[in-house]
């Protein structure tokens, strides 16, 4: 047998995106025995500003609501509009295909035939755990899946939290700043009064985004428990079936179910603080390897393949997490199913 002779050309291509990118980020060499430097000034990396909350982009806020108060442009909000617009175009071009595969051959093609396998293999998800509950359960699993899968996605877009404003710093740190030429300057590592508010921020990473998509989950498993098992469904919290056939077990009951009535609030704080917890680890990771590794810029861009792996997952786990506890909601209690036969 003829064995294909191995060319390892990617680490070659590796080598030189290492050496390349540790110039561009103002690296130099001296050469031995010689008072020869070899470099270019470049564009040297800047370490991150590390916020929990979404910067504003405004002085002045947008409106004022009686109760929440001014309510200023974020950096979070553009990002919002824009996963939305895309999500809109990504679904006008499946439809048309879907549509045109219908008046044809009615094989799917293109961005048709990759949407229909993604929301056949969430409805194949659904129907295992959910059963004849799947057409119930199943569009708000698949938006929340999909929605918060494609949020942490776009996140790891070139020019996400790398292009601003530059504002005046408040309190210590900052940075100088370089004219570009007009009104566009850059960062540099030299210490000044500026720090950079990007244009575009991932919303995973916003606790708002987060806690709204949570209180959205929670409140559609009630509903859907509701619409499965109607006015019984509230015997799982406030359980008085055999308060006063057994009065002891009954007060048993009834507190175990008050117990998963905070359960069930819970949630809401275990969905928000799980999916922001682990995106902005993945913004800290980064910078912390940016920070470690100085020039050379190609070795903290392949910690990006992780934080993609943990958008993937975290996409799935809350997506999975909400269509699980909608699968149970529906389901009664076993006493109930013993009434019931």
């Amino acid at each position: 047998m003829e064995h294909e002779k191995r060319r390892p050309w990617r680490r070659w291509v590796v080598l030189v995106l290492m050496i390349v990118g540790y110039f561009i980020g103002g690296g130099k060499i001296k050469i031995p025995f010689t008072e020869v430097v070899i470099g270019i000034d470049g564009f040297p990396a800047i370490q991150p500003e590390i916020v929990v909350a979404p910067e504003k982009l405004s002085y002045t806020p947008l409106f004022t609501l009686p109760v929440v108060g001014d309510f200023y442009l974020v950096n979070t909000l553009p990002t919002l509009a824009i996963t939305i617009v895309l999500l809109m175009v990504i679904a006008y071009f499946a439809n048309r295909s879907l549509k045109q595969s219908a008046k044809t051959d009615l094989v799917p093609r293109g961005i048709g035939n990759l949407v229909e396998a993604i929301l056949e293999m969430l409805y194949n998800l659904t129907e295992g755990s959910a059963g004849k509950y799947a057409k119930m359960i199943f569009p708000w699993f698949a938006t929340i899946m999909i929605y918060v899968l494609f949020a942490n996605l776009l996140k790891l877009m070139p020019g996400f939290e790398s292009i601003g404003l530059i504002k005046e710093a408040h309190g210590e740190g900052g940075h100088a700043v370089a004219s570009l030429g007009g009104a566009w300057g850059m960062l540099t590592p030299e210490e000044g009064h500026y720090v950079l508010y990007p244009f575009l921020r991932g919303i995973s990473v916003d606790l708002n985004f987060t806690a709204a998509l949570a209180v959205i989950s929670v409140v559609m498993i009630q509903v859907i428990g509701f619409r499965a098992q109607g006015i019984g469904y509230l015997s799982k919290f406030f359980n008085t079936r055999r308060m006063f056939k057994v009065p002891f077990f009954g007060a048993m009951d009834f507190l175990v179910g008050l117990l998963e009535l905070i359960s069930e609030l819970s949630k809401i704080l275990s969905f928000a603080f799980r999916l922001f917890g682990n995106m902005f680890a993945g913004i800290v990771l980064v910078a912390i390897v940016a920070g470690l590794l100085g020039k050379f810029s190609i070795l903290p861009a392949m910690i990006m393949m992780f934080e993609l792996f943990v958008g993937l997952i975290q996409a799935f786990v809350f997506g999975m997490l909400t269509m699980v506890f909608m699968a149970q909601a529906t389901q009664g209690h076993g006493e109930e199913h013993a009434e019931s036969h």
